[in-house]
């Protein structure tokens, strides 16, 4: 059905416009129009609303009470994808942090069977980890970290085949692979990201050279800049080709620090992650992850001994964040959730935008930029 969405201020992705709707059919934007347009069913949207480009979340543990880790099911993923919508975000990568090798491969399975479902809000797949520096390994579980195998590699390869239109994230240490592992990795497709890592400054440029892409979220599980040694997220802030995952919460980085990132970094390398867990989305206080109790406090998700494990963090929330704690104008924080993880992933060529041929994957935020619902496909959803 053809619909015309009138009322709202409209960013394109690229700035703010008055005075326009937007034509939408099976799906896809047809066109930002002045005036009636024949045909169409007239879609009214509260005044002083705005329709930005769908939100997108490269780093998605959990959410609705389900935990990918725990339950890697295609019904775990809808729940964790209908969680998020709630939040404005139209398309996440289910994430599966360090575990056994078969339920790795049983979460990918089911990845790559729920993004075959029409509008089903999945673009593909993050693997966050085996293969991290078991120092910087945060709350992964120190039991299931290693080097890879043959075998491994084998299959990680052949991974992108069953994510057709879709992408493969690893997030890895750069030091625990080598410079043809990464460049195998990445011709076959996979993007790479570095993570969880003590890597010096020299290991990582290197790692960049071979094919590393992105930085899954930069600052956490690294060691800090110094002068002599600038290490893993000197490097990433000294590559201007290398995207960077952010934590905006005012938790896991402080604002200076990422104020700092902004400073460093060209436009468009900067993209807001959630890094969510099990909670997002219900009134929950605790969850379990490897086993262990992990508590829900003062917006932090910490385990006994006080390690952060994940964010309480959606990502309307990390938009906003952006715009007050770190100073960011309205429209480059809604890049940061959109368009920019949209060019990360390859995608940007049919997200990120609001133009003639585009997904109709959309977000309408109020005058506050809180999400007051959701577009997949053309289809709405009220938050």
């Amino acid at each position: 059905m053809r619909r015309l969405l009138t009322g709202a201020r409209l960013f394109t992705g690229e700035r703010i416009v008055d005075g326009h709707a937007l034509l939408v059919e099976d799906g896809r934007i047809l066109d930002l129009v002045q005036g009636e347009t024949a045909g169409a069913e007239v879609v009214p949207l509260p005044a002083g609303s705005l329709i930005a480009p769908g939100f997108i979340d490269t780093q998605v543990n959990g959410g609705g009470g389900a935990l990918f880790n725990d339950t890697p099911t295609v019904a775990a993923i809808r729940t964790i994808v209908a969680a998020h919508r709630r939040f404005g975000t139209t398309g996440l990568l289910p994430t599966f942090i360090t575990d056994a090798a078969d339920k790795m491969h049983a979460a990918a399975s089911a990845a790559a069977e729920a993004m075959r479902a029409p509008a089903s809000g999945v673009l593909g797949l993050h693997l966050e980890g085996p293969f991290l520096a078991r120092e910087r390994r945060g709350v992964h579980d120190a039991a299931f970290i290693r080097a890879p195998t043959p075998d491994d590699l084998a299959y990680l390869v052949e991974l992108p085949n069953e994510f057709p239109g879709g992408k493969v994230l690893l997030s890895l240490a750069p030091e625990t692979v080598s410079d043809a592992v990464i460049g195998a990795l990445a011709e076959a497709g996979l993007l790479i990201a570095g993570a969880h890592s003590a890597a010096s400054f020299a290991r990582t440029t290197d790692a960049i050279h071979a094919g590393l892409s992105g930085f899954t979220h930069l600052f956490n599980a690294m060691p800090p800049l110094a002068n002599r040694e600038p290490g893993i997220a000197g490097a990433a802030l000294a590559s201007p080709e290398i995207w960077c995952g952010i934590i905006v919460d005012g938790i896991h980085v402080h604002p200076a620090m990422l104020r700092l990132a902004l400073a460093a970094k060209p436009r468009g390398k900067l993209m807001l992650v959630t890094d969510a867990m099990t909670p997002l989305g219900t009134d929950a206080r605790s969850f379990t992850l490897y086993g262990a109790r992990i508590h829900r406090r003062d917006g932090r998700l910490v385990t006994d001994d006080g390690t952060l494990a994940g964010a309480d963090l959606d990502m309307g929330q990390a938009v906003r964040n952006t715009i007050r704690l770190l100073g960011v104008e309205r429209e480059e924080a809604l890049r940061m959730a959109s368009l920019y993880p949209a060019e990360f992933l390859g995608m940007a060529d049919r997200r990120g935008r609001l133009a003639p041929g585009y997904l109709a994957d959309l977000t309408l935020l109020d005058a506050r930029d809180r999400v007051l619902g959701t577009w997949v496909a053309g289809e709405w959803q009220a938050a």
